[in-house]
Order: C-alpha cells, then sequence, then structure tokens
C-alpha cells in the first residue's frame, strides 16, 4: 500500500491508457477505428456524438437547420417567454427561394370597431367551424383556439411535458390530443381534452387487443374533458408502419394508462383489427358517434387517393362520415421513424393536403367537415397559407415542445433528451417547472393567435377563415417564377361561412360550453 501510495500521478494515468490501448487491440471486435488507432480513436467517436450540437450553436447559419432553423425556434422561444420576438434591418431570408410565402396586404386593411371583441381579448381566435354540427352530434365542439396541441402520447413525452401542455391549452382556451398512448392523469389538468387512439387501441384496449366500445364508453363518460375522438390511420413520422413498445419500458403506471400487461412486448400493428374497409371505418365512427354523443374524426398521412375518394363517395351517399379531418405532412413529427419512412413515405404537407381537400370539394363536402392541418404550421405566415387552402384549426407538436424548453436535440427516441421534455427519466423531468412551462405554451398560443390577428386584418379580413387562394402567393420555379395558391395547385377552397367575430365568441359550442352547462 505505501508503495502504491507513492505511485505518481501521472503513471495512473499511463497505466489507464495502457489498459485501455490493450483492451482495443486485443479484446474488442466491434471498432476498427479503435483496434488501428488504440486510445486516440476514441476520440473520433466523442467528437462525432457531439457533432449535432457543434453544428447547431457554430457551424449552421440562421435559415440552414431542419426541421427548425435558429430564427424559427428563436421566434417560438421568444413568444413563449414574452419577450421581443421582432427582427430588425430587414429579412435574412431568401424571398427568392422555392416556396417562399408571400401574403398579399390589402391597401386598407380591417379596422376593429370600438366594441369588437379583440379590442378587449386581442388573442381571441376561435375556429370557425362546429365539429359535429353537421352531423348532428349529440355534444358538438368548437375549438376556442385555432392553433392546439397535437398527438404527443404520455410515454413519448414525459409526465411534467404532458402536464405542462395540458395546463398551458387551458391557459389559453386551446386543446390538448392525447396520442395514442391513453388518457393520462397529466391530460386531466383543466384543458380539453381530443382523445386519439391508433391501432394499439390503448386505454379502450380488450384483452384481446381489439378496439373495446364498452371501454370506450366508460372512459367518455367519467372524463367531461374529452371533447372529441380522433381515429389515428397513420402519422406523417412514419405511415403506413406499426410499432412494439417493449416490456422494459411498460412501467406500472403506463400499463394501467395503456391497458396492456406490465413489463410484456406490446405490438402495435401497421394497420387496424376495429375495421378492413372504407364502409366499416365510417361504421365505427357512426358508432362510437352514436355511443359517446361526441364528434369523431379520423387523421392520416396521406399518400394514394383512391381510398379517401372512395370515403368521399360513400358520405356523399349515405350522408355519414367523419367529423373532421386531420391531414398529417410526411414531414415528420416527434414520432421515432426509420429514415426510409420519414423521408420517404407520404406526401410533404402542402401537396397531400391539397390533394385531399380537393377530393372532398368536388363533391361539395368540404362544408360539413372542419379540417385540421398538422404539420410545422405553428408560425403565422404558414397558417395564413394553410387557412387559405382550406384548413379550419391547426396543431402543432413540436413547436409546443419548444415552448416548453425543447432545444431539438432530436435524440427523443433515445430517452436521454436533455430539456427533460421526451423522456421518463425522472432526474431530467426535474428540470421541467409546470406552472413555468405551462405559461410559456399559453403564452406561445396567445403571441401566435394575435400575431396571426395581425396579419389578417393587413389582409383586409376579420378572421383567417375568410382567406382566400388568391390572397397567398409561392414561388414555384425559374420559369413560372411566382403565383397564387388557386394557380398551383388548382383549386380556390370553399367559402367559410363566418358572420362576424362577436357570433363565435357568443356561440353555446365554443370550447365545449353546451356540454359543460349540461353536466353542471
Amino acid at each position: 500500500m505505501d508503495f502504491l501510495a507513492h505511485v505518481p500521478w501521472w503513471v495512473w494515468i499511463l497505466i489507464f491508457l495502457l489498459i485501455v490501448a490493450l483492451r482495443d487491440i486485443f479484446f474488442q471486435k466491434a471498432h476498427t477505428i479503435s483496434h488501428n488507432f488504440p486510445v486516440i480513436g476514441h476520440l473520433r467517436y466523442w467528437l462525432e456524438s457531439i457533432g449535432p450540437e457543434m453544428r447547431q450553436y457554430f457551424v449552421a447559419n440562421n435559415r440552414e437547420e431542419l426541421p427548425f432553423n435558429r430564427i424559427e425556434r428563436g421566434w417560438i422561444y421568444a413568444s413563449a417567454k414574452k419577450e421581443n420576438n421582432y427582427e430588425g434591418f430587414g429579412t435574412d431570408r431568401d424571398i427568392y427561394s422555392h416556396q417562399h410565402i408571400f401574403v398579399k396586404n390589402a391597401m386598407i386593411g380591417y379596422q376593429t370597431p370600438k366594441n369588437h371583441v379583440n379590442r378587449t381579448d386581442p388573442y381571441f381566435l376561435p375556429c370557425a367551424k362546429v365539429i359535429g354540427g353537421f352531423n348532428q352530434r349529440k355534444k358538438p365542439y368548437r375549438p376556442a383556439s385555432i392553433i392546439n396541441v397535437s398527438a404527443m402520447s404520455f410515454g413519448s413525452l414525459s409526465a411534467k411535458a404532458i402536464a405542462s401542455m395540458n395546463k398551458g391549452v387551458d391557459k389559453s382556451q386551446a386543446y390538448h390530443n392525447t396520442g395514442e398512448g391513453g388518457l393520462s392523469p397529466y391530460h386531466k389538468q383543466g384543458g380539453d381534452v381530443i382523445f386519439h387512439f391508433g391501432t394499439g387501441y390503448f386505454g379502450v384496449r380488450s384483452r384481446e387487443g381489439t378496439f373495446s366500445m364498452e371501454k370506450m364508453k366508460i372512459l367518455v363518460d367519467e372524463n367531461p374533458c374529452i371533447k372529441a375522438i380522433e381515429i389515428k390511420l397513420s402519422q406523417g413520422a412514419k405511415p403506413g408502419k406499426g410499432g412494439v413498445l417493449p416490456g422494459a419500458k411498460i412501467s406500472p403506471e403506463i400499463a394501467k394508462i395503456r391497458g396492456v400487461e406490465v413489463g410484456k412486448d406490446v405490438l402495435s400493428p401497421a394497420t387496424h383489427k376495429a375495421f378492413n374497409s372504407i364502409p366499416e371505418l365510417v361504421e365505427l365512427i357512426e358508432s362510437i358517434a352514436d355511443e359517446t354523443g361526441l364528434p369523431v374524426g379520423i387523421k392520416g398521412a396521406i399518400g394514394k387517393l383512391d381510398q379517401w375518394e372512395e370515403l368521399a363517395d360513400l358520405m356523399q351517399k349515405s350522408g355519414k362520415g367523419p367529423d373532421f379531418i386531420t391531414v398529417d405532412g410526411g414531414e415528420g413529427g416527434t414520432g421515432a421513424a426509420p429514415p426510409s419512412f420519414a423521408d420517404h413515405v407520404s406526401l410533404p404537407w402542402v401537396y397531400g393536403f391539397s390533394s385531399v381537400y380537393k377530393i372532398f370539394k368536388d363533391r361539395k363536402l368540404t362544408e360539413r367537415i372542419v379540417f385540421i392541418g398538422s404539420g410545422k404550421l405553428g408560425f403565422p405566415a404558414k397558417a395564413a397559407m394553410a387557412f387559405a387552402m382550406g384548413v379550419d384549426c391547426i396543431n402543432v407538436a413540436r413547436e409546443a415542445m419548444m415552448s416548453i424548453g425543447c432545444i431539438q436535440a432530436q435524440v427523443c427516441h433515445t430517452n436521454r433528451c436533455p430539456a427533460g421534455v421526451a423522456t421518463q427519466s425522472k432526474w431530467l423531468q426535474n428540470g421541467i417547472n409546470v406552472p413555468l412551462k405551462s405559461d410559456r405554451l399559453a403564452q406561445y398560443f396567445k403571441t401566435f393567435r394575435k400575431e396571426f390577428l395581425e396579419i389578417t386584418h393587413a389582409a383586409g379580413y376579420e378572421h383567417p377563415s375568410q382567406f382566400t387562394m388568391n390572397d397567398i402567393q409561392v414561388n414555384v420555379d425559374d420559369d413560372y417564377l411566382s403565383s397564387d395558391l388557386e394557380s398551383v395547385y388548382g383549386y380556390q377552397k370553399t367559402t367559410v361561412p363566418f358572420d362576424s367575430m362577436q357570433a363565435l365568441h357568443d356561440c353555446i359550442y365554443l370550447g365545449g360550453r353546451k356540454v359543460s352547462e349540461k353536466t353542471s
């Protein structure tokens, strides 16, 4: 022991490096670099691991990064914190680039009268349509916000992240989509909820892994916060692909919420068991609506259009079908997916939505459907384009995550999210202050709505539903240069019935108002 105590510190370092070198050369077989260059070869793997952060902070310019560049992230962060989100000295964006959006301002913009609701509440911006109104559902619902939280599950996101979002939507009068992981206690913090289920039927799952109407009825009866139900056909991150929830990740809490067994792998198939055809899908929609009284919609990423045409034909013939349709963009989202799916399967949002909207417009069905857009639309100019194309509401996922602290580390699938948003690590979640983060999501939504209203008024309108395809212009290519949306996508959206913002404010279905009166 005396001999070891007198060994210099640098000798211990040399001994450690010698052990690492022996391990690299004679024992490990997986890495060629560390075998051929023992010890120093490890530096290569360390530099590779911090490459995304180095590029994000020191290499990429303000407009270069994907999926969200530094300017976009900065606008969300500043809006959520109620800080200055303005830019000085003009735009640094290449306004001649492909798909750049131009909102056409009016010569004289819309001026709010003295007694206008937006004079007292500059954030008031509800959906112009009532979900379930056409089909005369027992509990119609008018979203009180045109921007809402998209489908993100507890399990994918942390408990504190989900709780922050739900409290945030309560403070901003928006709604919160549960994602397909079931309705957790963290979704029940006061905000309106859209219950979403996919092929795993989590939360409404029978022992055999199929859909249970009985569990659905119990869930809705016990949770008046649920205002509508969404059936996921596919999602932008991995359309047409199922997934496996490893048994090691299934805690007693998650097992109870999802209706599965603790410690046992759970398969989410690529397709549904509850229906095998479009007529069966419509039948399921009507059955759920009849049993629960709630509006029922579908969500899908868009690829082939033949089955969408079949759905539209059946709706036209029968007078039945979904109350709302959520179109997800193929740009991907919070769900982890193989690059082959994320990069190549399903259409980007603008192509997918325009293709589907035209199908329903040609059959004069657009007035009975509330169209919801989801695909990087959480910025006022992009939202203006979406509304001009026919959207009635937008859902945001990654933008909502950034408002509560996400830094776009892009490690959502590893359970090592440094911001505590997309992880189940209790330690990493401890950095999320739920009251503070809920305020920030609410402020992001309010700032978004206020700025979107200002753009709407600049275009000469009172509500974004009044935007037309001719109000937005995009750069196309060198020959075509720039043109309005009608010329680019080949249709003009159906006029949305709109009387006044005051009429929306007084609507008995606003934010589930009539439902709450019935239950009180």
